[in-house]
């Protein structure tokens, strides 16, 4: 047994497919289904149940394939950490951000990324949360940008910062004649929310929970571009974060945005990795440029008058 096959199954597994997970390791399809099978036959099991349409794992299959994937990662540390003591910023760093931040914080964060760790190659991978957890565990992220509070005691964490939520709505709204809205005057309302899974569906759940607010009924988006094009047809009201509605995002025609009376609706963003990682010195200094941000970025719009 060695790495090599490890990771063919590993591909294998994520895959589904012999001839995808070859090319994925740069190997021929016989080679890869050739080393597949002696796995097998060194382990004394079938791994894989071989389809003519469809490749699934065995029981006992997906066991293995969830130990190689540490044993992987635990390998790929031990290189990152030779790396890390003869030069600690280069090299590279996959980190993990959820859709609802990434596109909006990467712009303001990057080039000073790129300053500070010139040598550092950064490798962005955007899904959602739950996603990016399982990732981290099976070592294929080395750190993430979440939102808190997340109840993983496997997870070392550095606060970044917080993050305010403005409220979006119609022009045409009736309260769209407010300069600021206190939280309680949501009570009546129904807002616009995203579908499940998204950690910002959840925070607006419990800004609305606050608030007695519900969600809008017979609709869920799928992504906040969706939410901001239904709020400007008119369709209702949304939570935004506030670094979704700053530049380099665009002013959306026909949406008013209404920033909250104190205390604002927040949400709290950190660099989060594994208390395991051969890395957390070096995070802890990319936590540090992560907090960095420009002057006035995080602050809320002065009421429209």
């Amino acid at each position: 047994m060695n790495l090599r096959d490890l990771r063919y199954l590993i591909a294998l597994a994520d895959l589904r497919h012999f001839g995808r997970a070859a090319e994925a390791c740069h190997v021929s399809q016989p080679t890869l289904s050739t080393q597949i099978r002696k796995l097998e036959e060194e382990l004394g099991v079938q791994l894989i149940e071989r389809a003519p349409r469809q490749v699934m794992l065995t029981p006992v299959g997906a066991d293995i394939v969830e130990r190689a994937r540490r044993v992987v990662a635990e390998v790929e540390q031990m290189r990152e950490t030779a790396r890390r003591t003869a030069d600690p910023e280069a090299g590279s760093i996959r980190l993990g951000l959820f859709p609802t931040l990434a596109p909006y914080l990467l712009p303001h964060v990057v080039p000073n990324l790129r300053a500070r760790f010139p040598r550092l190659e950064l490798l962005l991978v955007e899904e959602k949360t739950a996603v990016i957890l399982q990732r981290l565990r099976e070592g294929r992220l080395d750190a993430a940008v979440l939102a808190l509070p997340l109840h993983e005691d496997w997870l070392d964490s550095e606060l970044l910062f917080e993050e305010p939520f403005i409220l979006a709505m119609p022009q045409d709204h009736p309260l769209a004649r407010h300069r600021e809205l206190k939280l309680d005057e949501l009570s009546d309302q129904h807002l616009l929310l995203l579908e499940d899974g998204h950690c910002l569906r959840d925070q607006a759940l419990a800004v609305c929970q606050l608030a007695g607010a519900g969600e809008k009924e017979g609709f869920r988006a799928t992504s906040l571009e969706t939410l901001r094009q239904m709020v400007a047809a008119g369709v209702g009201m949304t939570l935004l974060p506030i670094l979704a509605v700053k530049p380099p995002v665009p002013p959306s025609a026909n949406i008013y945005l209404v920033p909250f009376k104190q205390p604002t609706p927040t949400r709290q963003l950190a660099l989060v990795w594994r208390r395991s990682s051969a890395m957390s010195g070096f995070l802890h200094k990319l936590a540090a440029v992560l907090r960095d941000l420009p002057p006035g970025l995080l602050d809320l719009p002065e009421p429209p008058s």
